[in-house]
This record gives structure tokens, sequence and C-alpha cells, in this order.
């Protein structure tokens, strides 16, 4: 579609092509942004851009449809007129501070965020120790590379997952900013990294125990007065592999006994994918004790209150009984059990739901599913021998 001198009624309904599409001479910076969208359409917004006394910077007009062509372009020319005027266009709700951006950034994640309050909450945190104190009531159009190394660099090195996280959501405020027309770029890109210390690239790995000792983790565990809800999930997910999530989230109506396989839904995958994990003889026997905690939430292990286990509260267990690890250590020391007993890489993979990438992963897209209800087995014994 060519791109027009100025902008048509008709241009902006069909345009699909990314970019930012000026309305030209006379249309007082006026320009309509399309963005692409990970569902495949497409969303269009207004903006303006402005020569202010020291600064040029841009203020979004609305979305379209909801604001038409007529509309904005209407609005435009109010803007430059109380410019002329001597007035603050933004008064009425322009160029918001970076705080306010924050909470419009989270308002339009918080329903897809599939963990309740979790993540909220840790954005919040994180801002409030790290962002808001410097950049909070600076208008978003305001904020420099130099803002956001500022930000992250007292962090950078000595807390450095804390400071990735920080620049991802810095980087996610920034982006929302650019696609409602106040600002043209991103900030916390690659040249705020670029212009932080190196650091060092070595991954540090969780705490895991060695496969031999996690029976007797399990015993000890047993052994304590904890909730039963809590001890159970522990022993399940020990026992399947699995991820914390997918254990405390886990349902009844997701299990078939008769069948001995519990598929864990899409949505509480990491890779999106519904997973069916067969069951061992000794997975099915959490599952006859946990029966009797049955209630009406359908959680096959409630909390002491019929909800939903905390994601500390497995956590909690192991470590106040001096198990050395932490809880997704355990899908390790499976994987180098597995490893130590001959078991085919893709089997293993396949278990811990892994997703292969390349070449490799084009021949094995099987799930792999009666080779690891045999191994899932194989762990169970393993285990179980190891305390005779």
């Amino acid at each position: 579609m060519k791109r027009p001198k100025t902008l048509s009624a008709t241009f902006v309904e069909r345009a699909r092509q990314p970019g930012r599409y000026g309305d030209g001479r006379g249309s007082f910076g006026l320009s309509l942004l399309v963005k692409s969208m990970s569902n495949g359409r497409v969303s269009k917004s207004w903006s303006q851009r402005l020569r202010l006394p020291g600064r040029v910077t841009n203020i979004g007009l609305g979305a379209y449809p909801i604001v038409s062509l007529a509309e904005a372009r209407r609005a435009a020319l109010e803007n430059r007129r109380a410019l002329h005027r001597g007035e603050n266009p933004f008064a009425g709700g322009g160029v918001p501070s970076f705080a306010e951006a924050a909470e419009s950034v989270i308002r339009t994640h918080r329903a897809a965020w599939k963990d309740g309050a979790k993540s909220e909450a840790q954005w919040r945190a994180s801002l409030r120790d790290y962002v808001l104190p410097k950049l909070g009531r600076m208008p978003v159009d305001r904020v420099t590379t130099g803002d956001v190394v500022g930000v992250l660099k007292p962090i950078w090195v000595s807390k450095h997952e804390t400071a990735r996280r920080v620049r991802s959501r810095i980087g996610a405020v920034m982006k929302w900013s650019v696609a409602e027309g106040h600002r043209a770029d991103n900030p916390a890109g690659d040249a705020a990294v670029e212009a932080l210390p190196k650091v060092n690239g070595i991954k540090k790995n969780m705490r895991a125990l060695p496969h031999s000792e996690v029976a007797a983790a399990l015993e000890t565990v047993a052994a304590t007065g904890a909730w039963l809800g809590s001890k159970l999930a522990f022993r399940f997910l020990v026992l399947t592999a699995a991820r914390s999530g997918e254990v405390r989230l886990a349902r009844w109506s997701e299990v078939d006994l008769a069948g001995k396989v519990w598929t864990v839904p899409a949505s509480r995958m990491k890779a999106k994918k519904a997973h069916a994990v067969p069951l061992s003889d000794a997975a099915l026997a959490v599952l006859a004790a946990a029966a009797r905690l049955r209630d009406k939430s359908d959680l096959i292990f409630p909390s002491v209150r019929g909800r939903t286990l905390s994601d500390s509260t497995i956590s909690k267990l192991i470590r106040e009984n001096g198990i050395k690890a932490v809880v997704h250590g355990f899908r390790s020391s499976f994987r180098d059990w597995a490893a130590e007993s001959g078991v085919r890489r893709e089997v293993a993979e396949a278990a811990l739901a892994h997703t292969i990438g390349g070449v490799e992963g084009a021949y094995h897209r099987t799930t792999q599913f009666q080779a690891r209800r045999e191994v899932m087995q194989q762990w169970a014994d393993y285990l179980a021998g190891l305390l005779k």
C-alpha cells in the first residue's frame, strides 16, 4: 500500500504495514502509528509531535478507530492552539509519568498473568525498590538511556538477575509508551546494556541433591508434622519430576486414574503445550492418600484452608528440614539419574517437558509417552530401593 502524502480515512482503515505514517505538512505533527500484535492483528494509535521550550516530545491522542482521523486532526489543532496561548496541552492527560505508565502496563498484563497476584507483586516490588525513586515522576518521553543506566548500574553486578528483570520491566513500560505515541524509542534497549559492566556469563545452577539422597529427603519430609497436603505435593513433585506450579495447581479433573496419567493443561506449562505425565505406582499411591483431602475446590493438594498452596510452602518445607536443595533442583536430580541410568536423552527431556530445538527437535516431535511411562516407574523403583 503506497504511503500517502497526507492521510485519508480509507488509508487509515486499510493500513496494515507496521510503521509511522505522518499526515503531511500542515498537520501540526499528527501521525498514525501501526504496530503488529502477537495475535496477528495490528493496533493503530494517534500521536502528535510537539516542540516545547527546550525539547521536542510526542503526545498520544488515542487509538483508532475510537478516535477517527477527523477527531485526531481536531485534537492536534487544539494542542497547537493551546501552545500558542502559552497553555500546557498535557494538562488534560498527555504524556504520563513513568509511574502512571507503569500502572497502565500492569493493568494490561494483569489478566494474562497465570499466577494470580504473584507477578503483579513482583513487578510492584522491583519498581518500588529500584525504579520509581529515580524515574517515577519523570514523563516517559524524558527518560533517556542514561537514566536507565543510572537505575541499573548500582545492582547490575551485585544483583544481576534482579537487575535483568528490572531492565525488562522498564523496557515493557517504554514499549507501551512507544505504542501509545508518547515517545519513539526504547531507552532500555541494547545500548543500555552496552553501557553497563560486563558480567560473568556463567549461569549459577540451582541447588540440587545427588539423586542418591533424594529418597532420604522424601522420608525426612514425610516424618514431619507438616500439613499433609504440603508433604504429599512434595512427594508427587519428586516422583513426577514436575514443576512446582504444575503440582500446586493440579486438579482431580486432570487425572485419569484408570489410564494412570495426569494431563497438565497448556495454561500451566512453560512451553504452553499440554503435557501428559505417566503415573508410577508410587505416584498413584500419593493420589490415593490425597483423596482424603478432596473438597469442592477440586485441588489435589489444597492448603489447610482449602486454597492453592503458595509457591513458598514447599520451599519452606524442605528448607526448614535441613534439605540442601531448592524445589526446582529435584528435576535436576531426576535428570542426573536418567543420564547415569542410560535413559535416552530425548526421553529424559520429554519427561521434563523440555523443548528440543533445532534439527534434533524436528526429528523428535513424538511425546515418547510409553518410554516415559517405563522411565517414571524405574525412577520410583530406584527411590524405593534406596530405603531398603
